[in-house]
């Protein structure tokens, strides 16, 4: 996934609000811009971190700028969760995901379960159906260790469980973790911020939903999906 025009480099000041940031640009002027992380972003937002903005001529965006990547822990990571669905496709179509780039057709953002969106759906005549589900991976405690989620996720969880209604339907289901930082090599869930996702899991998993952890290289022109990594226990 390359950014359409280059990120204009800043230095984080605060994020507030969820949906806004404060930083500085290099010509030394303040501004606010969006933030597209409804998450905590833990670890992300200590003030005086480098970051880099989109910016967009759209009069209809109340900001200009938007955050994309944060700097921490000596490497980028992106932010913007907006980007997953992407850069899963892209992975997918790399054969960077199983079988599924064998598939005829993607769609992305079909209804399915009682009330949710599925982020992708393969089909073909000669497989059974595949409900992707894409979750965005930032948060690193451990060096080399990708952990997700960093808060509790009512949402997540819910989707896991309709993951495996898709299963016991007779359905593929497959939860792909984008993880949008390059400096993890393994993967795992965190059960300590959110037992409930993470028991989900364990009951998905055991009815049939797949899951694959996809590293990116992330640089302020591009998130390239680069590799899977391994899923721990």
């Amino acid at each position: 996934m390359r950014f359409s025009s280059p990120l204009v480099e800043a230095t984080l000041l605060r994020r507030y609000k969820r949906f806004l940031a404060d930083v500085i640009l290099r010509d030394g002027s303040a501004i606010t811009v969006s933030v597209p992380n409804t998450g905590s972003m833990l670890g992300l937002t200590a003030p005086g971190s480098r970051v880099f903005l989109s910016h967009s001529d759209d009069p209809k965006r109340k900001y200009a700028y938007r955050l994309e990547i944060v700097e921490a822990d000596g490497t980028l990571v992106g932010i913007n969760t907006g980007m997953p669905n992407r850069i899963a496709e892209e992975a997918i179509r790399a054969g960077l995901v199983g079988d599924l780039a064998e598939y005829v057709t993607l769609k992305r953002e079909q209804r399915y379960g009682e009330r949710s969106r599925i982020d992708l759906l393969l089909e073909d005549p000669q497989r059974k159906t595949v409900y992707a589900e894409v979750k965005n991976v930032h948060f690193m405690r451990t060096y080399g260790l990708a952990e997700f989620p960093d808060t509790a996720t009512a949402r997540g969880t819910r989707h896991l469980q309709e993951l495996a209604r898709m299963c016991a339907d007779g359905h593929r289901a497959i939860m792909i973790y984008v993880i949008q930082r390059g400096d993890c090599d393994r993967f795992r869930l965190c059960e300590d911020l959110d037992a409930r996702y993470a028991a989900a899991f364990r009951i998905a998993s055991d009815a049939g939903v797949e899951a694959c952890a996809i590293k990116c290289q992330i640089t302020p022109e591009a998130i390239i999906a680069d590799c899977t990594i391994d899923i721990l226990a």
